[in-house]
Formats: structure tokens, sequence, C-alpha cells
């Protein structure tokens, strides 16, 4: 493999199908039939809309609501009734910041911590069926580019300080 840098040309010229095949992922991640598919694989009767809230507070928590919807990109208002939700149903617990006690963070519960590996385990499976034909370098190549990709997308919307 060259290790040569992709030039202007190449890059606009195959840009359209970068962007087909990124727009084409998103879709299929975002049905929600994929969604209700991975729930029920995880044997969790969760609603649709509050178990990516769950899996981003245990990856990333004690988060912030304002944080949490940021990265979620929902409103608000939404996500804080959501993480309530979540709260009533013993998945997570609310607590103030450490720093600022006017922040509220939400935190998983180890019952929340239950569900988050059944979900991760259920995506373990439906990876194991989509990647068994593929060869290991092949696999391992889609996880470095995938993570350039997304460290320099991550660079690319971070304000310059």
């Amino acid at each position: 493999m060259s290790n040569a840098r992709v030039h202007t040309p190449h890059i606009k010229k195959m840009l359209p199908e970068l962007h087909r095949s990124l727009v084409d992922i998103a879709a299929l991640m975002n049905r929600p039939e994929r969604d209700a598919q991975l729930l029920e694989m995880a044997g969790l009767t969760l609603e649709r809309a509050l178990f990516p809230l769950l899996v981003t507070i245990e990856r990333r928590g004690p988060i912030g609501v304002v944080e949490l919807a940021e990265g979620v990109a929902r409103d608000y208002t939404t996500v804080s009734r959501q993480v309530a939700r979540l709260e009533e149903l013993g998945l997570v617990e609310r607590r103030a910041n450490a720093v600022d006690k006017r922040v509220r963070e939400a935190i998983i519960t180890p019952r929340g911590k239950e569900a988050t590996d059944a979900l991760d385990a259920a995506r373990e499976r439906m990876a194991l069926t989509l990647f068994r034909d593929w060869s290991r370098d092949d696999f391992d190549q889609l996880i470095r580019l995938m993570r350039m990709l997304a460290d320099g997308m991550s660079a690319a919307a971070s304000p310059e300080k």
C-alpha cells in the first residue's frame, strides 16, 4: 500500500461515493427497525428513543443533560424528560456535579449497566454475522480508517483555540 497523500482531483472524484456511503450507513443505523431488532435481541423492552441515551450515559457518564443532548443532537428539554424516564426505570441516577452543584449529571446504575451489557452482546452478535466473510486485513483496515475519519471529522468540527 502506498503512503502517498491523496491528491485533490482524486478526492473530488471520489467524494460523491464517500458521501453516498456515509449517508447510506447513517440511514441504516438510524432505522427504527434496526433499533427494535437490537432491543429484541438484547431481551429488553426499553422504549426505542431511550436506549441511545442509556448507552451514551454508560459510555460517557457521568454526563450533564446539556452535554448529553448535544451529543445525541436532541433538544435539551426532550433529553431531560427522557433521562427522568430512565431514572424512573432504575437505569440511571441523577446527582449533582462534584465541581458545580448546580449541574445535574446522569450516571449509569448497576441495572442500567446490565441493560447496556445486553445491548453490547446483541450488537456483537449482529456484527459477527455482518463481518463473517471479511478477511482479517479488510476488517482491520476498516477499523483503522473509520477511526481516522472520525478523528478527522471531530478535529474539523472543534472550534480552533
